[in-house]
């Protein structure tokens, strides 16, 4: 059975656009759809209810609206594909809990950009962030204008850097072939700033041995994966500079940005580098980060 893709919903536009991106992507792919929406309601509300004798139980509660959620995420799914399988949930616990949890059982995860008003904005970029640093799975945060989030460049950005697994690189691949599109691969690279040369004739040496350094690394990255997908177009762009400027830039013509989860373990567990967290939070397309093992 073909593990599902599941998407996290809130009942904001953001989270609507996620359900249309997740359904096209599922059907791509020939996955079954999972719409979670995830709520501490029970812990609260329940208590609450069951505190309170004679409680009114015909007013409308945060259950209720919790459902409402659902069913219009499923309602409008089913309308974009009649034919794909679609499940849903309604869990009582923490978004961050409860997507990670279902991201063990999931082909990616899917979210969008920020929730409702400023105060979700906030915990809902949190979530993303968690997802993207922590999930076992790859996580596709939607974000960007209408023609990026519905494939209207025929591009697909992918981020290659020092580190870049293998993991990346095919879903990259992977995700064009579905698409029919073509592929920018990126890798940027800098001037050795601590160097000097002997002699003003021979200024221009260290930064051409690193820009060759870039592109060796661009080609050992995607020469393996780049065969099994030989009908893929690649466009490979050596860029001298900072990557993530480089990637954000790009993502205005892309329909999908693609990094490797660089993930360290800080003071609050583990946490996403400055390249993740400058595209999931600029990129003008939707984002994938993919951790080494899919």
């Amino acid at each position: 059975m073909a593990l599902p893709l599941v998407v996290g919903v809130d009942g904001s536009e953001p989270s609507l656009h996620a359900v249309d991106w997740a359904v096209d992507e599922a059907v791509r792919h020939g996955v079954p759809l999972r719409i979670v929406h995830a709520s501490l309601w029970e812990r609260y509300e329940g208590a609450a209810l069951e505190d309170t004798p004679g409680a009114v139980t015909d007013v409308v509660t945060e259950h209720d609206l919790a459902e409402s959620v659902v069913a219009l995420a499923d309602q409008r799914a089913r309308q974009r594909a009649p034919e794909l399988e679609i499940s849903t949930g309604l869990l009582p616990e923490d978004p961050v809990s409860a997507l990670l949890r279902e991201a063990g059982l999931a082909c990616a995860v899917v979210t969008g950009v920020r929730g409702r008003g400023p105060i979700r904005d906030l915990l809902l970029g949190s979530v993303g962030l968690s997802l993207a640093a922590r999930a076992p799975c790859p996580v596709a945060v939607v974000r960007g204008r209408a023609e990026n989030r519905q494939s209207a460049n025929g591009r697909i950005v992918l981020g290659v850097g020092e580190a870049t697994a293998a993991a990346a690189v095919r879903y990259a691949f992977r995700e064009a072939a579905v698409r029919k599109c073509e592929i920018e691969a990126v890798r940027a690279w800098r001037r050795p700033a601590h160097r000097t040369a002997p002699h003003p004739l021979l200024a221009g040496e260290p930064a051409h041995a690193e820009e060759e350094h870039a592109s060796e690394l661009l080609d050992k990255a995607m020469e393996s994966v780049a065969e099994e997908y030989s009908g893929v177009t690649v466009h490979r762009a050596l860029v001298e500079g900072s990557a993530r400027h480089a990637l954000v830039a790009r993502s205005a013509a892309a329909d999908l940005l693609v990094i490797g989860a660089h993930r360290r373990h800080g003071h609050l567990g583990p946490q996403l580098g400055l390249v993740g967290h400058t595209v999931l939070h600029h990129s003008e397309c939707p984002v994938a980060v993919v951790p080494r093992r899919e």
